[in-house]
């Protein structure tokens, strides 16, 4: 490692830069807001979502299956709008990002899992364009984590190597799959421990 000069940041967006983009939590409060069941939606979530994150189905497709499969009394428009207000940012964490690009000279590549009406809206609404050179998102190289081939699908969007790289995430199953194929990898728990990371690695550089 300190022989390797580290060129590329790869991070993942939910739960590193914002919340996640349909999680549990934003489920649960769907379900109370617009009297869901919310098992009955979380098992149909579980059964499609992964689908919907390969860009193999549109939003409209995915909340047909998972609400819309009978009549209800709100919109598909009124679901969409809760859906997006979900998203919030953490802006230390996209400074700070956005600081150790620029002092170290990095290309910065999304890694995600994320459908793409949710992935395009988190973009546009955060400006996360301002600091990623490009998405390796689920749903445009149509791999989800934690298959191996969406860091390697990442490494050639950077002509990176593995070992040039740092994978920034916040599931510990994602850290351990992308160590595996040779990214230097931090789990993020708290922004202030992976500064500290960061500068334990800036530091060999």
């Amino acid at each position: 490692m300190a022989d390797q000069k580290i060129t590329t940041l790869f991070l993942d967006i939910g739960g590193v830069l914002l919340t996640n983009g349909w999680g549990r939590h934003s489920r649960a409060a769907a379900a109370e807001k617009f009297k869901l069941d919310l098992m009955e939606l979380n098992e149909r979530h579980h059964l499609t979502f992964d689908t919907y994150e390969m860009g193999k189905l549109t939003l409209d497709e995915y909340l047909k299956r998972t609400v819309f499969y009978q009549e209800r009394n709100f919109s598909l428009d009124e679901f969409k709008s809760f859906m997006y207000a979900e998203s919030k940012a953490f802006p230390d964490s996209i400074a700070f990002f956005k600081e150790l690009k620029a002092r170290h000279k990095l290309r910065v590549i999304a890694v995600n899992n994320e459908g793409r009406e949710l992935n395009e809206y988190r973009i546009r609404n955060f400006q996360l364009n301002e600091l990623f050179d490009a998405f390796a998102s689920s749903c445009y190289v149509k791999f989800r984590k934690p298959d191996t081939d969406i860091f390697r699908v990442a490494c050639d969007m950077a002509l990176s190597l593995p070992e040039e790289a740092i994978m920034v995430d916040d599931r510990q199953m994602f850290v351990e799959v992308a160590s595996s194929i040779g990214l230097t990898c931090v789990q993020f728990t708290t922004l202030g421990e992976v500064q500290e990371r960061m500068k334990e690695i800036v530091f060999q550089w």
